[in-house]
Protein backbone atom coordinates (compact mmCIF):
# COMPACT_ATOMS: atom_id res chain seq x y z
CA UNK A 1 0.00 0.00 0.00
CA UNK A 2 1.46 3.48 -0.79
CA UNK A 3 1.35 6.34 1.40
CA UNK A 4 1.29 9.61 0.24
CA UNK A 5 1.05 11.80 3.28
CA UNK A 6 0.00 15.46 2.63
CA UNK A 7 0.35 18.20 5.66
CA UNK A 8 -1.41 21.86 5.95
CA UNK A 9 1.67 23.77 5.14
CA UNK A 10 0.59 27.46 7.30
CA UNK A 11 3.11 28.98 4.67
CA UNK A 12 0.97 28.83 1.98
CA UNK A 13 -2.54 28.04 3.64
CA UNK A 14 -3.05 24.37 2.17
CA UNK A 15 -2.29 20.99 2.32
CA UNK A 16 0.51 19.43 0.75
CA UNK A 17 2.52 16.54 -0.68
CA UNK A 18 5.10 16.30 2.04
CA UNK A 19 8.20 15.34 -0.04
CA UNK A 20 11.58 15.26 2.13
CA UNK A 21 14.89 17.41 0.96
CA UNK A 22 16.25 13.87 1.17
CA UNK A 23 14.31 11.20 0.16
CA UNK A 24 14.36 9.08 3.39
CA UNK A 25 15.07 11.42 5.87
CA UNK A 26 13.56 13.92 7.68
CA UNK A 27 14.43 16.75 9.60
CA UNK A 28 11.98 18.01 12.25
CA UNK A 29 12.39 21.24 14.31
CA UNK A 30 9.54 21.61 17.03
CA UNK A 31 9.52 24.82 19.83
CA UNK A 32 10.04 23.44 23.23
CA UNK A 33 8.74 24.90 26.59
CA UNK A 34 10.41 27.66 28.34
CA UNK A 35 11.25 25.96 31.72
CA UNK A 36 10.31 28.30 34.95
CA UNK A 37 7.08 26.47 36.00
CA UNK A 38 5.11 23.31 35.52
CA UNK A 39 4.35 21.99 32.39
CA UNK A 40 0.20 22.74 31.87
CA UNK A 41 -2.33 21.12 29.78
CA UNK A 42 -1.52 23.54 26.78
CA UNK A 43 1.92 22.29 26.67
CA UNK A 44 0.39 18.84 26.11
CA UNK A 45 -0.95 19.17 22.99
CA UNK A 46 2.45 20.54 20.66
CA UNK A 47 3.70 17.26 22.12
CA UNK A 48 1.54 14.85 21.32
CA UNK A 49 0.72 16.46 18.30
CA UNK A 50 4.58 16.25 17.13
CA UNK A 51 5.21 13.31 18.89
CA UNK A 52 2.07 11.88 16.77
CA UNK A 53 4.20 12.93 13.45
CA UNK A 54 7.30 11.86 14.55
CA UNK A 55 5.63 8.01 15.18
CA UNK A 56 3.91 8.02 12.12
CA UNK A 57 7.36 9.50 9.78
CA UNK A 58 9.25 6.95 11.82
CA UNK A 59 5.96 4.18 10.88
CA UNK A 60 6.23 4.92 6.99
CA UNK A 61 9.67 4.11 7.40
CA UNK A 62 11.81 7.43 7.54
CA UNK A 63 14.43 8.09 9.85
CA UNK A 64 13.50 11.09 11.41
CA UNK A 65 15.67 13.41 13.50
CA UNK A 66 14.03 15.46 15.72
CA UNK A 67 14.87 18.40 17.44
CA UNK A 68 13.04 19.91 20.27
CA UNK A 69 14.53 22.64 22.48
CA UNK A 70 14.63 23.61 26.03
CA UNK A 71 14.44 27.25 26.24
CA UNK A 72 16.75 28.54 29.07
CA UNK A 73 17.73 32.11 28.57
CA UNK A 74 16.36 35.23 26.45
CA UNK A 75 12.27 34.52 26.85
CA UNK A 76 11.19 37.63 28.40
CA UNK A 77 8.11 38.51 30.23
CA UNK A 78 5.59 39.15 28.15
CA UNK A 79 7.50 37.61 25.22
CA UNK A 80 8.56 41.24 24.65
CA UNK A 81 12.07 42.86 24.04
CA UNK A 82 12.12 44.73 27.40
CA UNK A 83 11.71 43.62 30.49
CA UNK A 84 12.68 40.64 32.96
CA UNK A 85 14.03 36.91 32.04
CA UNK A 86 11.11 34.66 32.82
CA UNK A 87 13.54 32.20 34.46
CA UNK A 88 15.73 34.83 35.95
CA UNK A 89 12.54 36.01 37.46
CA UNK A 90 11.64 32.95 38.99
CA UNK A 91 14.86 32.50 40.05
CA UNK A 92 15.23 35.89 42.00
CA UNK A 93 11.65 35.07 43.53
CA UNK A 94 12.40 31.53 44.84
CA UNK A 95 16.36 32.60 45.77
CA UNK A 96 17.57 30.22 43.36
CA UNK A 97 20.13 30.11 40.89
CA UNK A 98 18.40 30.46 37.17
CA UNK A 99 19.89 26.89 35.87
CA UNK A 100 18.61 25.42 39.30
CA UNK A 101 15.34 26.79 38.62
CA UNK A 102 15.82 25.48 34.74
CA UNK A 103 17.02 21.95 36.22
CA UNK A 104 14.06 21.35 38.39
CA UNK A 105 11.49 22.19 35.70
CA UNK A 106 12.82 20.23 32.83
CA UNK A 107 13.09 17.46 35.04
CA UNK A 108 9.54 17.91 35.94
CA UNK A 109 8.85 18.50 32.19
CA UNK A 110 10.25 15.15 31.33
CA UNK A 111 8.69 13.24 33.64
CA UNK A 112 5.12 14.41 32.58
CA UNK A 113 6.32 13.60 28.82
CA UNK A 114 7.10 10.33 30.01
CA UNK A 115 3.61 9.54 31.82
CA UNK A 116 1.93 11.18 28.47
CA UNK A 117 3.97 8.95 26.46
CA UNK A 118 5.82 10.82 24.23
CA UNK A 119 8.79 9.78 22.93
CA UNK A 120 12.37 11.92 23.53
CA UNK A 121 13.37 13.86 20.84
CA UNK A 122 16.34 12.85 19.06
CA UNK A 123 18.15 15.63 20.14
CA UNK A 124 17.48 18.31 22.63
CA UNK A 125 19.41 21.38 22.97
CA UNK A 126 19.67 24.29 25.55
CA UNK A 127 19.83 27.49 24.28
CA UNK A 128 22.14 28.70 26.77
CA UNK A 129 24.78 25.78 25.17
CA UNK A 130 24.52 27.61 21.98
CA UNK A 131 25.37 30.98 22.55
CA UNK A 132 28.71 30.85 20.07
CA UNK A 133 25.95 29.76 17.47
CA UNK A 134 23.58 32.49 17.79
CA UNK A 135 26.26 35.10 17.98
CA UNK A 136 27.63 33.57 14.74
CA UNK A 137 24.60 34.42 13.04
CA UNK A 138 23.91 38.01 14.25
CA UNK A 139 27.43 38.72 12.43
CA UNK A 140 26.02 37.49 9.22
CA UNK A 141 23.21 39.41 9.54
CA UNK A 142 24.92 42.92 10.37
CA UNK A 143 27.10 41.84 7.40
CA UNK A 144 24.42 41.83 5.69
CA UNK A 145 22.96 44.38 6.39
CA UNK A 146 19.22 43.37 8.55
CA UNK A 147 20.90 44.09 11.71
CA UNK A 148 22.20 46.85 13.26
CA UNK A 149 23.89 47.85 16.88
CA UNK A 150 22.28 50.40 19.39
CA UNK A 151 23.98 50.78 22.75
CA UNK A 152 25.28 47.64 23.15
CA UNK A 153 22.41 45.79 21.70
CA UNK A 154 21.75 44.20 17.95
CA UNK A 155 18.22 44.31 16.10
CA UNK A 156 16.83 42.96 13.60
CA UNK A 157 16.30 45.89 10.78
CA UNK A 158 12.69 44.55 9.74
CA UNK A 159 12.45 47.57 7.12
CA UNK A 160 15.98 46.88 5.65
CA UNK A 161 14.63 43.24 5.21
CA UNK A 162 11.59 44.04 3.76
CA UNK A 163 12.89 45.68 0.58
CA UNK A 164 14.45 42.62 -0.35
CA UNK A 165 12.31 40.11 1.18
CA UNK A 166 8.77 39.58 2.23
CA UNK A 167 8.65 39.78 6.15
CA UNK A 168 5.56 38.83 7.70
CA UNK A 169 4.10 36.45 4.94
CA UNK A 170 3.70 33.68 7.32
CA UNK A 171 1.55 35.20 9.57
CA UNK A 172 -0.20 37.56 6.76
CA UNK A 173 0.94 40.84 8.52
CA UNK A 174 1.89 43.51 5.95
CA UNK A 175 5.01 45.65 6.73
CA UNK A 176 3.05 48.89 5.08
CA UNK A 177 0.53 48.09 8.02
CA UNK A 178 3.27 47.94 10.90
CA UNK A 179 4.68 51.43 9.67
CA UNK A 180 1.71 53.17 8.98
CA UNK A 181 0.28 51.78 12.54
CA UNK A 182 3.48 52.60 14.75
CA UNK A 183 4.19 55.93 16.50
CA UNK A 184 7.44 58.15 15.83
CA UNK A 185 9.41 56.73 18.54
CA UNK A 186 10.66 60.54 18.44
CA UNK A 187 14.73 59.55 19.47
CA UNK A 188 13.40 57.58 22.08
CA UNK A 189 14.68 53.67 22.78
CA UNK A 190 17.20 51.92 20.87
CA UNK A 191 15.32 50.51 17.30
CA UNK A 192 15.11 52.33 14.07
CA UNK A 193 11.25 50.86 14.71
CA UNK A 194 9.23 49.64 17.15
CA UNK A 195 8.59 46.25 15.24
CA UNK A 196 12.49 45.69 14.92
CA UNK A 197 13.13 42.63 17.14
CA UNK A 198 16.18 41.74 19.68
CA UNK A 199 18.99 39.61 18.49
CA UNK A 200 21.57 40.62 21.25
CA UNK A 201 20.68 42.95 24.07
CA UNK A 202 22.66 44.22 26.63
CA UNK A 203 22.20 43.05 30.08
CA UNK A 204 21.06 45.53 32.73
CA UNK A 205 23.22 45.74 35.90
CA UNK A 206 20.82 43.63 38.03
CA UNK A 207 20.18 41.11 34.83
CA UNK A 208 22.31 37.62 36.00
CA UNK A 209 22.09 35.69 32.45
CA UNK A 210 25.10 37.02 30.69
CA UNK A 211 27.37 36.22 28.12
CA UNK A 212 30.71 38.64 27.13
CA UNK A 213 30.09 39.61 23.51
CA UNK A 214 32.13 41.67 21.16
CA UNK A 215 28.73 44.34 21.29
CA UNK A 216 28.15 43.77 25.24
CA UNK A 217 27.46 41.58 28.00
CA UNK A 218 24.55 40.42 27.14
CA UNK A 219 22.14 37.38 25.99
CA UNK A 220 20.49 36.08 22.91
CA UNK A 221 17.07 37.30 21.59
CA UNK A 222 14.39 34.81 22.02
CA UNK A 223 13.33 34.52 18.37
CA UNK A 224 17.65 33.71 17.61
CA UNK A 225 17.84 30.68 19.73
CA UNK A 226 15.66 28.62 17.62
CA UNK A 227 16.49 29.91 14.06
CA UNK A 228 20.59 29.03 15.49
CA UNK A 229 19.69 25.74 16.86
CA UNK A 230 17.60 23.92 14.46
CA UNK A 231 20.07 24.69 11.59
CA UNK A 232 23.26 23.49 13.76
CA UNK A 233 21.29 19.96 14.12
CA UNK A 234 19.53 20.19 10.77
CA UNK A 235 20.90 22.35 8.07
CA UNK A 236 20.46 25.49 6.52
CA UNK A 237 17.23 24.17 4.92
CA UNK A 238 15.04 21.23 6.73
CA UNK A 239 11.79 19.86 6.18
CA UNK A 240 9.27 20.66 9.58
CA UNK A 241 9.23 23.37 11.79
CA UNK A 242 6.35 22.93 14.62
CA UNK A 243 4.89 24.34 17.44
CA UNK A 244 1.80 26.40 18.36
CA UNK A 245 -0.21 28.38 17.20
CA UNK A 246 0.07 31.47 19.30
CA UNK A 247 4.06 31.12 18.26
CA UNK A 248 3.13 31.91 14.28
CA UNK A 249 3.43 35.59 15.48
CA UNK A 250 6.22 36.85 16.42
CA UNK A 251 8.15 34.00 17.14
CA UNK A 252 8.41 31.93 14.02
CA UNK A 253 8.10 35.03 11.63
CA UNK A 254 11.29 35.91 13.18
CA UNK A 255 12.35 33.12 12.84
CA UNK A 256 11.92 32.77 8.97
CA UNK A 257 13.53 36.81 8.60
CA UNK A 258 16.41 35.84 10.32
CA UNK A 259 17.47 32.84 8.30
CA UNK A 260 16.78 34.18 5.31
CA UNK A 261 18.27 37.55 5.84
CA UNK A 262 21.17 35.54 7.22
CA UNK A 263 21.76 32.92 4.07
CA UNK A 264 19.84 34.05 1.43
CA UNK A 265 16.84 31.49 1.49
CA UNK A 266 14.39 30.50 3.68
CA UNK A 267 15.44 27.25 6.80
CA UNK A 268 11.91 25.58 6.10
CA UNK A 269 9.94 23.75 3.81
CA UNK A 270 6.92 23.02 5.64
CA UNK A 271 5.76 24.85 8.88
CA UNK A 272 2.98 23.23 11.15
CA UNK A 273 0.86 24.88 14.08
CA UNK A 274 -1.04 23.21 16.44
CA UNK A 275 -4.24 24.77 18.29
CA UNK A 276 -4.76 25.58 21.28
CA UNK A 277 -6.32 24.53 24.46
CA UNK A 278 -9.27 26.68 25.47
CA UNK A 279 -10.57 26.58 29.11
CA UNK A 280 -14.48 28.29 28.80
CA UNK A 281 -13.23 29.57 25.20
CA UNK A 282 -10.08 31.42 26.47
CA UNK A 283 -6.75 30.22 25.58
CA UNK A 284 -5.30 28.32 28.45
CA UNK A 285 -1.89 29.83 29.72
CA UNK A 286 0.33 31.10 32.38
CA UNK A 287 0.25 34.27 32.02
CA UNK A 288 -3.52 34.30 32.48
CA UNK A 289 -3.26 32.09 35.30
CA UNK A 290 -6.21 29.72 34.00
CA UNK A 291 -3.87 26.58 33.41
CA UNK A 292 -4.38 23.17 35.16
CA UNK A 293 -0.94 21.66 35.46
CA UNK A 294 -0.46 17.62 33.78
CA UNK A 295 0.89 16.56 37.58
CA UNK A 296 -3.06 18.27 38.65
CA UNK A 297 -4.82 16.36 35.69
CA UNK A 298 -2.91 13.34 36.73
CA UNK A 299 -3.59 13.62 40.15
CA UNK A 300 -7.55 15.46 40.01
CA UNK A 301 -5.97 18.16 42.59
CA UNK A 302 -7.31 21.36 40.87
CA UNK A 303 -10.72 23.12 41.56
CA UNK A 304 -11.72 22.91 38.18
CA UNK A 305 -11.31 19.12 38.12
CA UNK A 306 -14.06 17.14 39.30
CA UNK A 307 -11.76 13.92 39.55
CA UNK A 308 -8.10 12.74 38.55
CA UNK A 309 -6.93 11.98 35.07
CA UNK A 310 -4.36 9.26 33.62
CA UNK A 311 -2.32 10.01 31.10
CA UNK A 312 -3.45 8.35 28.40
CA UNK A 313 -7.04 9.67 28.99
CA UNK A 314 -5.45 13.18 28.63
CA UNK A 315 -3.48 11.71 25.45
CA UNK A 316 -6.95 10.26 24.26
CA UNK A 317 -8.73 13.15 24.53
CA UNK A 318 -6.55 14.90 22.61
CA UNK A 319 -5.99 12.97 19.58
CA UNK A 320 -10.07 12.82 19.31
CA UNK A 321 -9.96 16.62 17.96
CA UNK A 322 -7.53 17.74 15.24
CA UNK A 323 -4.45 18.97 15.57
CA UNK A 324 -5.53 22.12 13.92
CA UNK A 325 -8.57 22.46 15.54
CA UNK A 326 -9.36 24.57 18.45
CA UNK A 327 -10.12 22.22 22.14
CA UNK A 328 -11.98 23.09 24.80
CA UNK A 329 -11.17 21.71 28.22
CA UNK A 330 -14.00 20.05 29.90
CA UNK A 331 -14.83 17.42 32.01
CA UNK A 332 -17.42 15.49 30.66
CA UNK A 333 -14.99 15.70 27.47
CA UNK A 334 -12.70 14.28 29.47
CA UNK A 335 -14.96 11.45 30.75
CA UNK A 336 -15.98 11.14 27.63
CA UNK A 337 -12.43 10.13 26.80
CA UNK A 338 -11.76 7.83 29.62
CA UNK A 339 -14.72 5.83 28.29
CA UNK A 340 -13.72 5.64 24.93
CA UNK A 341 -10.19 4.81 25.60
CA UNK A 342 -10.83 2.00 27.51
CA UNK A 343 -13.89 0.69 25.09
CA UNK A 344 -10.69 0.76 22.74
CA UNK A 345 -8.46 -1.15 24.78
CA UNK A 346 -11.14 -3.49 25.85
CA UNK A 347 -11.67 -4.09 21.99
CA UNK A 348 -8.10 -5.04 21.48
CA UNK A 349 -7.88 -7.25 24.28
CA UNK A 350 -11.10 -8.97 22.81
CA UNK A 351 -9.21 -8.92 19.56
CA UNK A 352 -6.51 -11.55 20.74
CA UNK A 353 -9.07 -14.44 21.79
CA UNK A 354 -11.43 -14.40 18.71
CA UNK A 355 -11.44 -17.74 17.45
CA UNK A 356 -10.59 -18.13 13.07
CA UNK A 357 -12.82 -19.57 10.71
CA UNK A 358 -12.00 -20.69 7.21
CA UNK A 359 -14.49 -18.31 5.60
CA UNK A 360 -14.68 -14.78 6.51
CA UNK A 361 -17.61 -11.75 6.28
CA UNK A 362 -14.39 -9.19 7.35
CA UNK A 363 -12.43 -7.50 5.21
CA UNK A 364 -9.09 -6.06 7.27
CA UNK A 365 -7.74 -4.43 4.51
CA UNK A 366 -11.00 -2.53 3.66
CA UNK A 367 -10.55 -0.69 7.19
CA UNK A 368 -6.60 -0.57 7.28
CA UNK A 369 -7.00 1.49 3.77
CA UNK A 370 -9.03 4.24 5.87
CA UNK A 371 -7.36 3.99 8.49
CA UNK A 372 -4.01 5.01 6.44
CA UNK A 373 -6.15 7.73 4.30
CA UNK A 374 -6.98 9.75 7.33
CA UNK A 375 -3.72 9.42 8.96
CA UNK A 376 -2.27 11.06 5.39
CA UNK A 377 -4.86 13.53 5.26
CA UNK A 378 -3.07 15.86 7.17
CA UNK A 379 -2.90 13.58 10.49
CA UNK A 380 -6.81 13.52 10.59
CA UNK A 381 -6.85 11.35 14.06
CA UNK A 382 -10.19 11.88 14.78
CA UNK A 383 -11.15 10.18 11.49
CA UNK A 384 -8.72 7.43 12.34
CA UNK A 385 -10.39 6.70 15.34
CA UNK A 386 -13.88 6.68 13.67
CA UNK A 387 -12.63 3.98 12.16
CA UNK A 388 -11.20 2.08 15.07
CA UNK A 389 -14.28 2.44 16.91
CA UNK A 390 -16.18 0.73 13.57
CA UNK A 391 -13.49 -1.99 13.65
CA UNK A 392 -14.26 -2.34 17.33
CA UNK A 393 -17.89 -2.86 16.31
CA UNK A 394 -16.62 -5.27 14.11
CA UNK A 395 -14.51 -7.13 17.16
CA UNK A 396 -17.58 -6.96 19.24
CA UNK A 397 -19.70 -9.13 16.70
CA UNK A 398 -16.90 -11.63 16.10
CA UNK A 399 -16.56 -12.39 19.84
CA UNK A 400 -20.20 -13.11 19.90
CA UNK A 401 -20.13 -15.33 17.07
CA UNK A 402 -22.48 -13.01 15.12
CA UNK A 403 -19.29 -12.77 12.14
CA UNK A 404 -16.42 -14.97 10.93
CA UNK A 405 -12.90 -14.16 10.01
CA UNK A 406 -10.34 -16.08 8.84
CA UNK A 407 -6.62 -16.73 9.63
CA UNK A 408 -5.31 -14.03 7.08
CA UNK A 409 -7.66 -11.24 7.88
CA UNK A 410 -7.42 -11.80 11.95
CA UNK A 411 -3.84 -11.33 11.23
CA UNK A 412 -4.28 -8.18 8.79
CA UNK A 413 -6.41 -7.07 11.42
CA UNK A 414 -4.14 -7.75 15.14
CA UNK A 415 -1.35 -5.94 13.15
CA UNK A 416 -3.41 -2.82 12.34
CA UNK A 417 -4.85 -2.04 15.80
CA UNK A 418 -1.49 -2.75 17.27
CA UNK A 419 0.31 -0.13 15.03
CA UNK A 420 -1.83 2.04 14.87
CA UNK A 421 -3.18 2.16 18.81
CA UNK A 422 0.75 1.74 19.75
CA UNK A 423 3.28 2.83 17.62
CA UNK A 424 1.71 5.45 15.72
CA UNK A 425 -1.27 7.07 18.29
CA UNK A 426 1.48 6.35 21.17
CA UNK A 427 -1.42 5.00 23.48
CA UNK A 428 -0.97 1.99 25.75
CA UNK A 429 -2.47 0.41 28.11
CA UNK A 430 -2.34 1.70 31.85
CA UNK A 431 -1.53 -0.23 35.35
CA UNK A 432 -4.28 0.05 37.65
CA UNK A 433 -1.68 -1.02 40.18
CA UNK A 434 -2.31 -0.14 43.30
CA UNK A 435 -2.54 -2.08 46.64
CA UNK A 436 -6.35 -1.80 46.58
CA UNK A 437 -6.87 -2.56 42.96
CA UNK A 438 -4.65 -5.89 43.33
CA UNK A 439 -6.50 -6.65 46.74
CA UNK A 440 -10.68 -6.54 44.97
CA UNK A 441 -8.85 -8.63 42.04
CA UNK A 442 -8.32 -11.35 44.33
CA UNK A 443 -11.15 -11.08 46.55
CA UNK A 444 -13.57 -10.93 43.52
CA UNK A 445 -11.65 -14.19 41.96
CA UNK A 446 -11.19 -15.95 45.27
CA UNK A 447 -15.82 -15.38 45.08
CA UNK A 448 -16.07 -16.07 41.76
CA UNK A 449 -14.12 -19.46 42.44
CA UNK A 450 -16.35 -20.50 45.36
CA UNK A 451 -18.89 -19.35 43.10
CA UNK A 452 -18.19 -22.22 40.45
CA UNK A 453 -17.72 -24.25 43.31
CA UNK A 454 -21.22 -24.00 44.78
CA UNK A 455 -22.55 -24.21 40.90
CA UNK A 456 -20.71 -27.38 40.44
CA UNK A 457 -22.23 -28.62 44.16
CA UNK A 458 -25.20 -27.83 42.24
CA UNK A 459 -25.85 -25.45 45.40
CA UNK A 460 -27.51 -22.71 43.07
CA UNK A 461 -29.01 -20.94 46.31
CA UNK A 462 -25.00 -19.54 47.44
CA UNK A 463 -24.30 -19.26 43.71
CA UNK A 464 -26.94 -17.01 43.05
CA UNK A 465 -26.24 -14.86 46.17
CA UNK A 466 -22.79 -14.40 45.46
CA UNK A 467 -23.64 -13.36 41.82
CA UNK A 468 -26.24 -11.03 42.57
CA UNK A 469 -24.23 -9.58 45.83
CA UNK A 470 -21.53 -8.64 43.22
CA UNK A 471 -24.17 -7.11 40.80
CA UNK A 472 -25.79 -5.19 43.56
CA UNK A 473 -22.00 -3.81 44.16
CA UNK A 474 -21.48 -3.24 40.38
CA UNK A 475 -19.93 -5.44 39.42
CA UNK A 476 -20.60 -7.70 36.56
CA UNK A 477 -19.57 -11.24 36.01
CA UNK A 478 -20.29 -12.89 32.70
CA UNK A 479 -19.61 -16.68 32.70
CA UNK A 480 -17.95 -18.49 30.17
CA UNK A 481 -16.99 -21.78 28.76
CA UNK A 482 -13.59 -21.52 30.14
CA UNK A 483 -14.60 -20.27 34.02
CA UNK A 484 -15.95 -16.41 33.78
CA UNK A 485 -14.82 -12.84 33.47
CA UNK A 486 -15.71 -9.65 35.58
CA UNK A 487 -15.86 -5.62 35.30
CA UNK A 488 -16.94 -3.05 37.29
CA UNK A 489 -19.72 -1.43 35.81
CA UNK A 490 -19.40 2.40 35.87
Amino acid sequence: MENKLFIYNTLNRKKELFEPINASHVGLYVCGPTVYGDAHLGHARPAITFDLLFRYLTHLGYKVRYVRNITDVGHLVNDADEGEDKIAKKARLEELEPMEVVQFYTDRYHKDMDDLNVRKPSIEPRASGHIMEQMAMIDQLLANGFAYESNGSVYFDVEAYSKKYDYGKLSGRKIEDLISNTRELDGQGEKKNSFDFALWKKAAPEHIMRWPSKWSDGFPGWHMECSAMSQKYLGEEFDIHGGGLDLQFPHHECEIAQSTGAHGHEAVHYWMHNNMITINGQKMGKSLGNFITLSQMFSGENDVLEQAYSPMTVRFFMLQAHYRSPLDFSNDALKAAEKGFKRLMTALATLNKINVSETSTIDAEELTGKCYDALNDDLNTPILIAHLFDGVKTINALAAGNAKIDANNLEKLKTLYQKLIFDVLGLKAEEEANTSNEMLDKVISLLLTTRNEAKKNKDWATADRIRDELTNLGIVVKDTKDGFEWEINK
